[in-house]
């Protein structure tokens, strides 16, 4: 089950987060719950494999709004370094960020079983 301590514990940054929900936990909550399922993590995977740079920017960056609203630090961090890595348009191996990106989001998927 998803908590603020959980959430604390995992890395977020769990009292902006809050702020930003006017301190309303239930919606904080509810908000990170629904991150997890966030579209635009399937579409930045589909676009790197494809070598689609355009599309994983704009996936990238969506994901970057919502990790950095939310506070998702762990989350936040690799996808706001790939997003600038993909802004610039540059040609590099991004399966370190993606196994990054993957891996904090399935502990976050966790927190929410």
């Amino acid at each position: 089950m998803l908590t603020i301590d959980g959430l604390r514990e995992f890395g977020a940054d769990v009292d902006s987060g809050l702020a930003r929900c006017m301190k309303n936990e239930a919606f904080y909550l509810k908000l990170v719950g629904k991150a997890v399922d966030e579209a635009a993590f399937g579409k930045l995977e589909d676009a790197i494999a494809a070598g689609d740079l355009d599309a994983a920017f704009e996936a990238a960056h969506s994901l970057k709004g919502v990790a950095g609203n939310l506070s998702l630090t762990p989350i936040y961090e690799p996808v706001a370094k790939i997003t600038e890595y993909l802004r610039s348009r540059t040609d590099m191996d991004y399966t370190e960020l993606m196994d990054r990106i993957r891996s904090q989001r399935e502990r976050l998927a966790k927190l929410c079983v």
